[in-house]
């Protein structure tokens, strides 16, 4: 199939793969509002895109590239509809769902329904309140990512077969679904479960959890792209604004989070000139911004946090009695385990070690025997001079974390500590 009025590509590749991950959700979500079958449309869609990627390098990508994977898509969507057992009924409902003009790539620029209307529609949908989390981060992922299955099991440290089944079920599970956006109080609790997915996808990129990486940037990039989507659609929403601004805020410190052999190095020994100061000066106008459009939620107070870090010219000159402030407004709204944990270290920061020590023994029921508890704890230990509970208290935590860069920071540490008490 040729393209019409096609545009060439320069550098083939790179664009070619930008302009398809643009445009993939926005295809499925015309596919999945004409036709319904959410689990064929994808099929149908990543075949297009397949056949996109083949001849758009090489003929130059069509004046309309959306409408033609709209075209191709829905061509392949109907021989799969043929396909199935209950050839007749799908035939007929086809039939029925499909307007004349289905098979007709728009005129460009001409749009039957807002294509980045669907794209928002179709987050809502894949972080569905009948999914686990796990599975809305899979399918977010997969649709609206764009990323394979194979893409998304190694960036979980899963198989590939039990991503499938995870991203299977979670198809099934919204099959029948409407799709259409939320509305009413059910907007803003579906529009916040959309962002908690992006943060959720954009944390494990971030710091992994489990594996070799400490920071996987596919992941926390892909996170940053898709939640600036959702401000091209929401621009007045302070949560989405604020969200946004603490992603940039904390991903430009990623050049120097690690050492040449990929070791964790801690914010306050980072150097600072490393950091991506473009990124710091979107996310600080953003911080701005979020802060006017109330009301003032976790995102917008943990973004705040994050400025008030990037602008200290070094570790000394960071305003922590501001950031104290800060965190005792977010766990007054937003009272979790890990946001208290901050606050502590925060408060150690301006009223001393053993202060801080006191206010960490009230969160151990909550966060049990986590990693970062012992890790607080041993900067803590160590700061109060107590240097063999810090080094226990190091070992711990490296015996915590699913992480190996972590786990190497941490157990250095406890070495550190042990070698200079043998000197003494």
């Amino acid at each position: 199939m040729k393209p019409a009025a096609a545009h060439p590509v320069e550098g083939p590749a790179a664009p070619v793969e930008d302009l398809l991950r643009r445009h993939a959700p926005q295809v499925l979500g015309a596919l999945v509002r004409r036709y319904g079958h959410f689990d064929l449309a994808e099929e149908a869609v990543q075949e297009a895109l397949l056949a996109a990627a083949g001849q758009w390098p090489g003929q130059g990508a069509p004046e309309n590239p959306r409408g033609w994977l709209i075209r191709v898509a829905s061509r392949r969507l109907t021989d799969l509809l043929r396909s199935e057992e209950a050839r007749r009924r799908r035939e007929e409902t086809a039939a029925a769902l499909t307007p004349r003009d289905a098979f007709t790539a728009p005129a460009p620029g001409e749009s039957r329904a807002p294509a980045e209307d669907d794209t928002l529609t179709l987050l809502f949908l894949c972080c569905h309140p009948g999914l686990t989390p796990p599975a809305q981060v899979a399918l977010t992922l997969r649709a609206v990512g764009g990323l394979t299955t194979a893409e998304i099991a190694r960036a979980h440290l899963v198989p590939e077969a039990t991503m499938a089944q995870r991203i299977s079920r979670a198809k099934q599970k919204i099959r029948g679904v409407r799709f259409r956006q939320p509305t009413g109080d059910d907007r803003d609790e579906r529009l916040a479960a959309v962002l908690q997915v992006l943060y959720l996808i954009f944390n494990e990129g971030y710091t992994a959890t489990s594996g070799p990486a400490l920071h996987r940037a596919d992941l926390a990039r892909e996170a940053i792209r898709l939640t600036r989507a959702v401000r091209r659609l929401l621009p007045a929403e302070g949560a989405v604004t604020g969200l946004l601004a603490l992603m940039l805020l904390t991903e430009a410190r990623a050049p120097a989070r690690t050492g040449p052999h990929g070791e964790l190095v801690p914010l306050d020994e980072q150097d600072r000139t490393r950091w991506d100061r473009d990124a710091i000066a979107e996310g600080l106008k953003l911080v701005e911004e979020s802060l006017g459009q109330p009301p003032v939620g976790a995102y917008q107070l943990q973004a705040a946090i994050a400025a008030l870090h990037d602008e200290a010219a070094d570790a000394d000159a960071t305003d922590w009695p501001q950031i104290l402030g800060l965190y005792e407004l977010l766990v007054q709204r937003a009272p979790e385990p890990m946001a208290r944990l901050g606050r502590v270290v925060a408060v150690a920061m301006v009223h001393g070690p053993d202060q801080g020590l006191r206010e960490l023994s009230a969160l151990e029921g909550e966060l049990g025997d986590h990693h970062r508890l012992h890790a607080v704890r041993a900067h803590l230990l160590e700061r109060a001079g107590d240097r063999e509970g810090a080094r226990a208290a190091y070992a711990k935590a490296a015996g915590r974390t699913l992480s190996a860069p972590e786990a190497r920071y941490l157990r250095t540490r406890a070495t550190r500590l042990a070698d200079r008490a043998d000197a003494d």
